[in-house]
């Protein structure tokens, strides 16, 4: 523990990560730098500032990376059109490459033996934050104080809050949420409490974030999306920045009911867990970008985006946004979106997002051929026997040769 000189922690503010600053002081005897990031999550982060001055923290940085959250993870991840199971947007996963990104950056340019985390020793945070940190320095040193310690509960969290002189008005004041709840830009999530139990239905209180379908209002919300290679641009002809895209959808979907989730999903270290999410922009975006794509990819390349999709959403999910295979994957996926450029018109209505009308130069689609009226000869239906007759040629040969294609 002596080696250890200087500690970033990826700090909250919290009752967690406050009880680790002096955990780490005092265990390790090591200075600890504190890093806040502001990823959109609805809190202010400058209190954060004080709550490590508090503790002797002389190094602070507290920083807001909400553009740079949307634009080089979000957006890419989801020009893939990226679900785990499915069903789950990874609003939490994709947050975690950032976070271990500038724990690794700020260990340099403080000189910084080793970083921290606040993740438990039973979830996909642990692995997700320490990949990264492994990728981007190999040799860095990480302290899970979670593996380490025996301060499991949150009363034995506030009991040593209260021998170490901790301040924690700012945890006892507040009703405790009963959830375990994580938020950024892209999502809030909800963990524990009665969602331990499956069958249990999540009370509606729970959520911050939306309005329930039936709460909704009656009268639907319309929304036109500019795609500029696979990303939007602008919402109903204003030019918008990433971020600034995801919070407006978040607010205009919230509204419309648009993004709840109630799933059991297969975490990387081997259990399953159950978890409620809100991802309202996430949900709107998904939905636009595969009905932009629609109209411009050619089958093939859309073919084969939808089977490398499965792939990607695990590498990310399980924590390897670093990796070489996510990279080449990456590559693939955006050489892709070079033609993804257009309209989308969306109907946001008690819950559902619909597309009703989509628009490119890019556009693939030819109404002269695809037309159920006369084509003027711009499709010749006889082409079709030939075509038919080949793809039918193996079944034919097998049936021929007395294979029974009606066994089982």
């Amino acid at each position: 523990m002596s080696d250890i000189k200087k500690v970033v922690l990826a700090y909250s503010g919290g009752l967690d990560t406050s009880v680790i600053v002096r955990w780490l002081q005092d265990e390790y005897n090591a200075e600890v730098v504190t890093f806040t990031a502001d990823l959109g999550q609805g809190e202010e982060v400058e209190p954060a500032r004080a709550k490590a001055e508090a503790l002797g923290v002389k190094e602070i940085y507290i920083e807001d990376l909400r553009e740079e959250f949307v634009r080089d993870f979000v957006f890419p991840m989801f020009r893939a059109n990226t679900i785990y199971e499915g069903e789950y947007l990874l609003g939490t996963s994709i947050a975690r490459p950032l976070i271990a990104k500038r724990l690794i950056e700020i260990a340099n340019e403080t000189g910084a033996d080793a970083i921290s985390h606040g993740a438990t020793g039973k979830g996909n945070d642990q692995v997700r934050f320490e990949l990264g940190a492994y990728a981007l320095k190999p040799g860095v040193h990480v302290i899970a104080p979670w593996r380490e310690w025996d301060l499991n509960s949150r009363e034995k969290l506030m009991q040593y809050c209260e021998d170490h002189n901790i301040e924690v008005d700012f945890a006892k004041n507040k009703k405790k949420s009963p959830y375990s709840m994580d938020a950024n830009l892209l999502h809030i999530s909800y963990e524990g409490g009665i969602l331990e139990d499956p069958w249990a239905e999540a009370e509606e209180e729970m959520y911050r974030w939306s309005v329930s379908p039936e709460q909704a209002p009656d009268e639907p919300t319309y929304l036109e999306l500019t795609y500029e290679k696979g990303d939007i641009v602008a919402i109903n002809g204003e030019a918008m920045s990433p971020a600034t895209v995801l919070e407006y959808l978040n607010k205009v979907g919230g509204e419309n009911g648009v993004g709840r989730l109630d799933i059991v999903e297969n975490r990387f270290v081997g259990m399953k867990s159950r978890g409620c999410y809100e991802t309202p922009g996430g949900t709107i975006m998904l939905k636009a970008h595969r009905a932009i794509e629609s109209i411009t990819l050619d089958r093939e390349a859309a073919h084969l985006k939808d089977e490398l999709m499965p792939r990607y959403a695990k590498v990310i999910y399980n924590g390897f946004w670093w990796s070489e295979e996510r990279k080449m994957m990456q590559q693939l996926i955006d050489y892709s979106q070079r033609v993804v450029n257009g309209d989308v018109r969306v109907k946001l209505y008690k819950g559902s997002v619909d597309v009703v009308g989509r628009r490119s130069k890019d556009s693939l689609f030819d109404e002269s051929i695809a037309t159920f009226e006369d084509d003027a000869g711009s499709y010749d239906q006889k082409d079709a026997a030939g075509f038919i007759k080949l793809n039918a040629l193996r079944m034919r040969i097998a049936a021929s040769k007395g294979r029974d294609l009606l066994e089982d």
